[in-house]
């Protein structure tokens, strides 16, 4: 993959008219600098300013997105660090790898070693440490822009990312896809460094950190090495020793990650593993994933994508029209085009590329600011001209900033804050009434894992949720699908007067609630309600979730 080719050299009285104001004058001190893979003194303080942005952020994260934050890190990261929590059939099945858990069960263990291990501080601190991992991408997709481009654009596409409100939802969570996207776009960037060294005739060790970079972004996520294949295969057909690329350099890194991650697993599962063969056999080979449903060929680039972009698009496409820059722009085709081979879709698969998107939104705005700054003339009516474009092209930019800032910062902290909470209020409630001995045991009847588990409620209680493991067979029906086609007729073939009186507790959205309530109010009583959601998702709406709990001397 190369960069952009530069425009040719103008002449000294060329640039001198068009020198931005607030341009560094020591352009080659600054490119020289962009070129390191050592952060300078500015980029130290962008990043301690992202680190703040991002704690709060993850702080402001309180709603319920995707299971897998809970149920594939947090949840098995508890249960390796307190010894209770539930393995979901993908851990028995081994398509899991265990090193993106063991990150935040590392974390439980220093929280339980410093006795802070209570419900408030296990529901806030993993995201605070995915905070930290995102202000790292924050930096690297600054560190990429001004490589790319230059300075000036560096730090208007790190203010899209900050403002973008899919970012802001997504990447403080314990996703393994928050993680990739910070692995890719750090990856991405000693790639192109070590691109632009070897155009210097110089050697660079930062294409063998860009290939450690992307195996690790393979082991957390399989799926990762659709951006690395599209990335290799490009600089596969500029290089001049091909074997000494293959051989050399991405063989040998690639084996010993792979190599130690399998280790791990191996440690992990007591019997040998290839995380990376099972995953993509069962998402690629098999179309496992499309048992969670699935959507139209092109829902990425109609629908996924666009959301997540969302007001930024059309700055983006500008950017990637002027800037000229095709090979970041195609990678970003590239993975929307294989994943939307897939049947099952997701938002957060394509994740890493958002960051890229953004910053063509970043060059968009940044031309649109020099262009407030027109060269000057002597003419007294070429200058009243320049005087009259140079408001003109200030209030468009002033107005870009407004719409975006006004389309994207409400919906990102109603997102965080309000939308689907109640799954995460409801654990918390019980958590704390856990721990003071209130609960000993908890049914829910609700679709399956529509709440966190055990990494929430840190008490080892009696727990059952409805099973929707992935039958071999089309035609079985799990028994979240069951219970939503008829939630009365499921609870009476289930479960008898005797075996509901198990549970002290009962968790299920209002919505089947209404159908449950005469059956339900002969043993329980409501005791809590959590406001939930506005409107529906993917089923009815689920306005609230409520709590019942079993009637003193049933």
């Amino acid at each position: 993959m190369s960069r952009r080719r530069r425009p040719p050299e103008r002449t000294t009285d060329e640039r001198a008219s068009t020198v931005h104001p607030l341009e560094d004058k020591s352009n080659k001190a600054a490119v020289s600098q962009s070129s390191s893979w050592l952060w300078d003194q500015e980029e130290r303080r962008i990043w301690l300013i992202c680190l703040v942005f991002r704690a709060i952020n993850g702080l402001m994260v309180q709603t319920y997105f995707n299971p897998d934050e809970h149920w594939q890190a947090l949840e098995v990261a508890h249960r390796l660090s307190f010894g209770y929590g539930h393995l979901t059939w993908e851990w028995k099945e081994g398509i899991r790898s265990y090193l993106h858990p063991l990150i935040f069960a590392l974390l439980y263990k220093i929280l339980a070693i410093l006795h802070l291990d209570s419900s408030l501080v296990m529901a806030k601190a993993p995201r605070v440490l995915q905070s930290i991992f995102a202000s790292f991408g924050d930096v690297y997709l600054y560190k990429l822009s001004k490589l790319v481009f230059d300075e000036h654009v560096a730090k208007w596409a790190l203010l899209c990312q900050l403002v973008n409100w899919f970012m802001f939802f997504c990447i403080t969570r314990t996703l393994s896809n928050s993680l990739e996207t910070v692995l890719t776009t750090a990856g991405i960037f000693y790639w192109f460094l070590a691109i632009e060294s070897s155009k210097k005739s110089k050697m660079h060790s930062s294409r063998k950190l860009a290939l450690a970079i992307a195996a690790l972004a393979c082991a957390v996520r399989p799926t990762s090495a659709i951006t690395w294949l599209y990335v290799g295969l490009m600089d596969l057909f500029q290089v001049q020793s091909k074997f000494k690329f293959i051989f050399i350099e991405v063989i040998p890194v690639g084996s010993l990650v792979l190599s130690l991650t399998c280790l791990l697993d191996r440690l992990m599962y007591q019997s040998w593993v290839i995380v990376p063969f099972n995953f993509l056999k069962f998402n690629f080979l098999s179309s496992g994933g499309d048992y969670y449903g699935t959507h139209v060929f092109h829902w990425y680039f109609t629908q996924g994508f666009p959301s997540m972009v969302w007001t930024f698009l059309p700055f983006s496409i500008i950017g990637i029209v002027k800037s000229r820059e095709r090979k970041l722009a195609g990678l970003t085709a590239w993975v929307l085009g294989l994943y939307s081979v897939l049947g099952h879709k997701e938002f957060r698969f394509v994740l890493p590329m958002l960051p890229i998107t953004l910053m063509f939104s970043g060059y968009c705005l940044a031309s649109m600011e020099k262009q407030t700054y027109p060269p000057d003339s002597r003419s007294k009516n070429t200058r009243a001209t320049s005087v009259s474009d140079k408001d003109g092209n200030r209030s468009k930019l002033k107005l870009a900033i407004v719409f975006l800032a006004l389309t994207n910062v409400p919906m990102a902290i109603y997102m965080t804050s309000v939308h689907q909470r109640g799954t995460e209020d409801v654990m918390f409630y019980l958590s704390k009434e856990a721990h003071k001995g209130e609960v000993s045991s908890i049914l829910f009847l609700m679709p399956c894992h529509s709440t966190p588990y055990y990494s929430s409620l840190h008490y080892n209680v009696t727990m059952r949720f409805l099973d929707c493991t992935p039958s071999e067979r089309r035609d079985v029906v799990d028994e979240s699908d069951q219970f939503m086609l008829n939630p009365s007729d499921f609870i009476k073939s289930k479960f008898s007067d005797s075996l509901l009186l198990n549970f002290s507790h009962l968790v299920l959205f209002d919505a089947e609630e209404r159908q449950l309530r005469d059956l339900l109010s002969s043993h329980f009583v409501e005791v809590k309600r959590f406001f939930h959601s506005h409107f529906k998702v993917d089923r009815d709406l689920q306005s609230s979730v409520v709590v019942y709990i079993k009637k003193e001397g049933t």
